[in-house]
Parts: structure tokens; sequence; C-alpha cells
């Protein structure tokens, strides 16, 4: 007979559902659904699509031949409610009218916790999200900004930062707690988040600060303000210049980084500058966050997908090295780090946070 804490995690991105079922750490089964552009279409709002991937689910769950009643939890992955705090929380009727109302933004993840409330529901399990985007737990003085109706917020990977962070911890056989950390997540977004105490205290995410493969992150503001009201673009098309279109795509017209690297090989010389200027930005970023720790880091974790580019964290550690130990740890993880937050919260180790609006 099989032990252990059976999971399902949902992980819905803006053009895919990843549906994964795990048995304690132990992956059984994943799929990568992909939703057509056709099949997005048809909905204008994301909270709009939670029929149609909901019945995406339960074609997993038969194709797999898998019982709704034989798992421990649903852990979703955590949509942009403002106000949440690093680590896992119960959706409960509060949370699930955050996930769909105003006060979180429009976004793909959100439909991770609305559907692990659905099938919490159906079958009568607990449910729960884990290390949402905008969680984290910024100082008062972290959050004033130079505009009085302007307040910064926690914003980044941390779903994989926090895995990472807490892997290199247990690799040092040293309680993350303990540990004082940076880690820039690089992807189609980078990020960089402070790690104290085991919580994120601050973050540059790519909107105010580094730029990445498709966004433009920070830019100077009049320079902006006089795009937007040029009358060149539209709202829709400023958007996709700051995500979507912005960062190297927007200089090299791909956001690949093996089609980048290929080019500066063969002495395609802007390439090199433009890659060199992502490198650089990253380490920006680091060196502007360490001063949160005030010089005091244990380690800088790389990771994400662009961490596999050894050109790119090479560059990366050329300038931040002296800060401290830098630790290249590639990939996203995102379905393992949600089924072992589950799984924390499963065996007591971690008490899941209650959301109250």
């Amino acid at each position: 007979m099989e032990k252990g804490y059976r999971q399902l995690i949902i992980n819905p991105g803006s053009t895919s559902t990843k549906l994964a079922v795990f048995r304690d750490s132990e992956k059984l089964v994943q799929e990568n659904i992909e939703h057509s552009p056709e099949e997005l279409s048809r909905f204008e709002t994301i909270t709009e699509q939670l029929p149609m991937r909901m019945k995406t689910l339960e074609r997993f769950l038969d194709q797999y031949q898998v019982e709704g009643e034989s798992f421990s939890a649903v852990v979703g992955r955590g949509g942009l409610v403002p106000g949440l705090q690093n680590g896992g929380y119960v959706v409960n009727t509060a949370l699930y009218h955050a996930l769909e109302g105003d006060i979180s933004s429009p976004h793909a993840s959100n439909l991770g916790g609305m559907m692990a409330f659905s099938v919490g529901e159906q079958y009568g399990i607990p449910a729960y999200i884990y290390d949402a985007v905008t969680s984290g737990s910024l100082s008062p003085v972290a959050q004033i900004t130079g505009m009085k109706d302007i307040r910064r917020q926690s914003f980044c990977h941390v779903l994989n930062s926090r895995a990472m962070a807490m892997k290199y911890a247990a690799e040092c056989g040293v309680d993350y707690k303990n540990l004082r950390l940076l880690v820039a997540h690089l992807g189609g977004g980078i990020s960089v988040s402070v790690h104290e105490h085991g919580v994120i205290v601050d973050t540059i995410g790519d909107d105010e600060g580094q730029f990445s493969p498709e966004r433009s992150g920070s830019v100077p503001s009049l320079e902006l303000i006089r795009l937007c009201y040029s009358g060149n673009y539209t709202f829709q098309e400023m958007k996709k210049k700051i995500r979507g279109m912005g960062g190297m795509y927007a200089h090299l017209g791909t956001s690949d980084c093996r089609v980048i690297e290929k080019r500066i090989r063969e002495g395609d010389v802007y390439a090199d500058q433009v890659f060199q200027a992502q490198a650089y930005q990253i380490a920006k970023g680091i060196g502007q966050l360490s001063i949160v720790l005030k010089g005091r880091c244990d380690a800088i974790i790389l990771t994400g997908g662009l961490a596999y580019s050894k050109m790119l964290t090479k560059r990366v550690e050329e300038y931040v090295g002296f800060l401290a130990p830098v630790v290249v740890m590639p990939g996203e993880n995102e379905m393992e780090a949600l089924a072992l937050g589950g799984l924390r919260m499963l065996r007591g180790e971690e008490a899941a946070h209650l959301y109250c609006e």
C-alpha cells in the first residue's frame, strides 16, 4: 500500500497549464498543456478562463486515472494579491475573491489558487497557494518612493528564488533562516531579491531595475513619458515595448540567449555589447540590494532558465564576485517548489497563513 502525502500541483501560465501529481517529494506524473491563441482569444479576462482550465484539469485526472479523493492537498501557483507574506496560504473564500477581484493584478497565476479552491471544495481536501509573486516583507522605509501616491511592494519570482535559497541552505547544512542571501532569478523577466531570516525583505523587479530578454526594465522617466504622449503609440503598444518586446529583444530581435551567444561567437559586436549590458544591469541590481544587508552577504545565487548560460553567469560573476561567493543553480523548478511547500505544510514544518480581506 502506498504511503506518503499525495498532492495535486496546478501552475497556470499565460499560454499553458502545468499539472502534476507528487507523492511526498517524488513527481509521479506531469503534463504541460498548451493553449492555442484561438482558444484563449474567446476570453476577455483571465478569470473567464477558469471553466476552460478546469476542464483541462479534469481531462488530466481522467487520462492518468487519478482519483481526486486520493490527494492529501492541492497546491496552486500564487497570484498577484498585494500584501501577502512569504510561504503558504489556505485558499479560503476571502482569498478566492481577492484572486478574482480588482485588488489583484490580472495574471494567469491567479487561476492557480482559484482552481485549487474548486478542487478542494469538490474533494474535501486542503487547498493552498505558495510563495505568490507579490509575497514578501518590505519594511515601511523600503516601501517609500519619490512619489507619495506610489508605494513599492515586493515583486519577484518568489517561488523559485526561495526554493533555491532553501536548497542551497540544505546543501550547506545550515538553516535557511540563518543565512543572508541575494538571489537573482534570470528568466524572460529578471528579478533580484534579498533573503534575511527566512523571508524576502526587498526586491528589484524588472519594472524598476534591470532589463531582461524581453522586458525593458527601468528607463529614464521623462523619456518614457515623452514616448507615452508622443501620439505614436497606443496604450497596448507601449505595454508591449515594456513587456514582451523590450530588453534584448528590442535590440536584437530575439530573446533566445542561445541565438545571441551564437551571434557573438560569429563576431556580432553589437550583440556582444547588448549581452554585456544585460550582465551589467543584473550585477547592478545585485549590488544595489547588497546595501540592504550592509555588505554582510553569505552567497549570491543565480537561478532561472538563463542561468544555464555560462557566458552570462560568468559575466555577472566578474562584476559581483567581490561581494560574496556566486552560486549558479539553473532552472525554474516551479512544480517541485510548489510540491515541497505543500509538503512542509502537510508535515507541520510550516504553518499556512490565513488571508483576511
